[in-house]
């Protein structure tokens, strides 16, 4: 059972279409696994039609009609409301990205057995898919930003919580941890990041500039 969702303010971003295609790629598959949130991001979808409905026309300024046409001929960011996931171990929304299922994806050792692979998005966050070990810990670290991490399979657990599939937990700038995967079967994990995190440890920091984390 999912106990770990997307704060409200994700979700109300979402909806309006108001966030990057990191973030949104992340509440997308989320969404894919959640029937709860499912529901709460169409309800919000309900309550913008109707508040769209109710509100006055404006005057448009001038050259407001060119700037909405090329508002639509620019790219956007994934908002649609996924459907529910199959039993695959990736979501839809992530098989778009990545190709196919978890056995398809193209990993990345950055040592002591962790797997990633870096998921290319137009916004300056970073997204990656990664894979842990069974009782693999990641090196504890702190953030220079927000951090959503997103269980695919398996689990893990911190000084937080513990979060298994379908789970998100979301940290802030000021929070230190060291994740580490259950003990029975591989943790695989969407994160997102909107700035490099901090290793407190000598060993990690060395080599972080060339696993990009």
């Amino acid at each position: 059972m999912i106990t770990h969702h997307p704060g409200e303010d994700l979700l109300v971003s979402y909806g309006a279409g108001g966030i990057g295609e990191s973030w949104s790629l992340a509440v997308a598959t989320h969404l894919a696994l959640c029937p709860a949130c499912r529901r709460t991001v169409a309800d919000l979808e309900d309550i913008g039609g109707v508040l769209l409905d109710d509100s006055r026309p404006e005057i448009m300024s001038e050259g407001a009609l060119d700037r909405a046409f090329a508002a639509l001929d620019a790219p956007a960011a994934t908002k649609t409301t996924p459907p529910a996931a199959t039993s695959a171990t990736l979501p839809q929304p992530l098989r778009d990205y990545v190709g196919g299922d978890v056995d398809t994806v193209p990993w990345r050792s950055v040592g002591g057995g962790v797997r990633q692979h870096v998921i290319t998005t137009s916004d300056k966050a970073w997204s990656r898919l990664l894979l842990i070990p069974p009782g693999r810990p990641v090196p504890e670290h702190g953030h220079r930003g927000r951090e959503l991490t997103l269980v695919l399979s398996g689990s893990f657990t911190d000084q937080h919580g513990a979060y298994s599939r379908g789970d998100m937990e979301d940290v802030a700038e000021d929070t230190v941890h060291s994740p580490a995967a259950g003990p029975s079967e591989n943790c695989v994990c969407l994160a997102i990041t909107d700035a490099p995190i901090k290793f407190t440890a000598l060993l990690p920091r060395l080599i972080q500039p060339f696993i990009r984390i």
